[in-house]
């Protein structure tokens, strides 16, 4: 039976898998499991219910306990005793600096009469232009520029209730100009005097200005005036013995202004 299987190549090929099924087919019966049953395609009807998703039970946070909140306290600023009479009697003779000791004590009376600086919008400063007369009454106040509209009333109230004051060094009206600084970081203002007999550089003229009508010239500048040895030693007679407040004062507003970031600015 066989032989006639296998007499054409088709024949064989069939025959060959017959026995290839046959084979597995004893394979399968003797290894699997007896309790192993086979799946049977079923059509089952699958049903899907859709949920609405749950919300998350929201988190109960307790109120926030109140807290005691510090406040920094305002910087402030006594006002500064008023000029004493030796500092007076110096500034009343003291010729120098278009009377820079006078000057000075003129400015300290002012400002120990406008009271305690808080930090705060009423801080600022204000410049004067003043003009006093011989005898050492006030004849006229001009407001230069102010940053405290505060600082300007009381510098003001103050200049118009002042003290009598002693007559002015050289007889003649002193006019200069003074800033008031009504602000508890202000710096003491107390000047110094050991350079005050050193002629004072001339001021600068372009030497290359021209009105465009008159003939043009190269303008030089006129030199520093230079004290005799006389004048010298005599001016220097004069000079007070600095003290360590003004010299301070004097270093302090010279880092404040050369170590300022307006200066110092990269190129």
């Amino acid at each position: 039976m066989l032989n006639r299987l296998i007499q054409t190549p088709q024949s064989a090929f069939k025959a060959a898998i017959v026995i290839s099924l046959g084979l597995h087919i004893v394979l399968l019966a003797v290894y699997v499991p007896s309790d192993t049953k086979l799946l049977k395609k079923k059509d089952d009807l699958v049903l899907i219910k859709l949920e609405e998703p749950k919300q998350k039970p929201e988190e109960i946070t307790s109120p926030p306990t109140k807290q005691t909140l510090t406040t920094k306290a305002p910087a402030t600023q006594a006002a500064p005793s008023a000029p004493t009479a030796e500092e007076w009697a110096f500034a009343s003779k003291y010729t120098l600096k278009n009377s820079k000791g006078y000057r000075h004590s003129w400015g300290k009376q002012v400002r120990s009469m406008m009271g305690t600086a808080v930090e705060g919008a009423d801080q600022g400063q204000v410049r004067f232009r003043i003009e006093i007369a011989p005898n050492g009454s006030v004849v006229k106040v001009e407001t230069l520029w102010k940053t405290s509209d505060k600082a300007e009333q009381l510098a003001r109230k103050a200049i118009q209730s002042m003290p009598a004051l002693p007559p002015t060094p050289t007889g003649k009206s002193l006019i200069f100009e003074k800033t008031i600084s009504f602000s508890p970081f202000a710096n003491d203002d107390s000047p110094i005097y050991s350079n005050d007999c050193l002629p004072d550089p001339p001021a600068f003229i372009n030497p290359f200005a021209w009105d465009g009508k008159s003939q043009q010239e190269i303008k030089r500048n006129k030199p520093a005036e230079q004290l005799s040895p006389e004048a010298l030693a005599e001016c220097l007679k004069q000079l007070p013995q600095d003290s360590i407040e003004g010299v301070a004062a004097h270093d302090q507003r010279q880092l404040d202004q050369w170590g300022s970031n307006k200066v110092n600015q990269p190129k």
